[in-house]
Parts: structure tokens; sequence; C-alpha cells
């Protein structure tokens, strides 16, 4: 985004660079004032698809927005999940809107603001994760990955958040960190 380079020029300057690398083929435009560094397949050749990821944080952050990823990219983020959502979907505090980028789509769903008060942290996503699977579809091997996989820190922070979560996922958050249920 442009405004992420003020602190090295006026906002014309930095427009003009922008636009100078982006005809130099070193940096790709996506839509006005959101540009990325394009990657290659070096086996097949061709440009690969911008990372929706990056780009959703992007647009957050340009718009003054917070986001959470959804429960399905959540548990793919967090390797309890091989599936890999066919949508980008975004939980956020702001509206609710498509952003079409090529032949990809990002998914801002609105919702209230406490259901995203965990953005930042790691606690968001595990919480949208074990919410996916749900009560009746978490099993030990989630549990234990999660265990095995979440820093000192991170348990003491969901530890933390659980009092935010529903008494089912609490007793689960507990599980994981070993806590006492």
């Amino acid at each position: 985004m442009r405004h992420d380079f003020l602190d090295l020029g006026n906002i014309d300057a930095v427009a003009k660079v922008l636009t100078r690398l982006s005809s130099d083929k070193i940096i790709r435009r996506l839509k006005p004032g959101l540009f990325d560094f394009p990657r290659f397949n070096r086996k097949l050749g061709g440009e690969l698809s911008p990372d929706l990821d990056q780009l959703a944080k992007a647009i957050a952050r340009k718009n003054g927005l917070r986001i959470q990823v959804t429960g399905a990219q959540a548990a793919n983020l967090l390797g309890l999940s091989t599936q890999v959502p066919a949508q980008a979907i975004y939980l956020t505090d702001g509206p609710s809107k498509r952003i079409k980028i090529g032949n990809r789509e990002i998914v801002f769903r609105h919702v209230e603001p406490r259901r995203i008060r965990m953005s930042k942290s790691k606690s968001g996503i595990v919480m949208e994760a074990l919410k996916y699977f749900g009560q009746d579809g978490l099993n030990n091997k989630i549990i234990d990955t999660l265990r095995r996989e979440l820093t000192g820190r991170e348990k003491r922070q969901m530890l933390k958040d659980a009092d935010k979560a529903p008494a089912w996922l609490g007793k689960v958050i507990r599980q994981i960190t070993g806590e006492a249920a």
C-alpha cells in the first residue's frame, strides 16, 4: 500500500515510484494502492497468485479493521486439517464485502466485535479452529497436536482467554493447556 511508504517521501513521490516499479514488473499492482511482489513457480514457470492472507491483512490495515480467519482456514493453518478452504473468508468488525483480486476473491464477513477480540493472538486462531470442529468433531489427536505445538506462552494466553469462550470450549482449552478441567 502506498501509505506504508510515506516515511520515505510524500504521497505523489511514492505513487510515482510504485507506478514505475509496476511498469518494470518488479512489483504487481493488484488494485488501486495495493501491490505485491510477484512470485513465480520455478518448475512450471508462470506467475503465482497473490497471497490472499497477506492481502487481507493489508486491506484490513488500510481500512482500520480487525480480521480473524474462519474455522476451516484456522484448522489448516494449525496443521489440524489438510483441506485448504476454497474461499478466503475473514471475520471482521467492519462491513461485509467481497474483494476480487484477479480470478480469486477475499470475503470479509461482519461479526459482532466480541467474536474477533482475540484477532491478533494465536488464541483466536485456535478457538476458531476448535469451533470449526465443534464439540462432537474434536478428538484426542487434535487436542494432543495443539498441546504439543503451542508454546507455554501461547497456552497461558489461551487460559486467560478461556473465560471469553463457551463453557465446552473452556473445558477443551484446559485439556490442551494441561490445567484441571
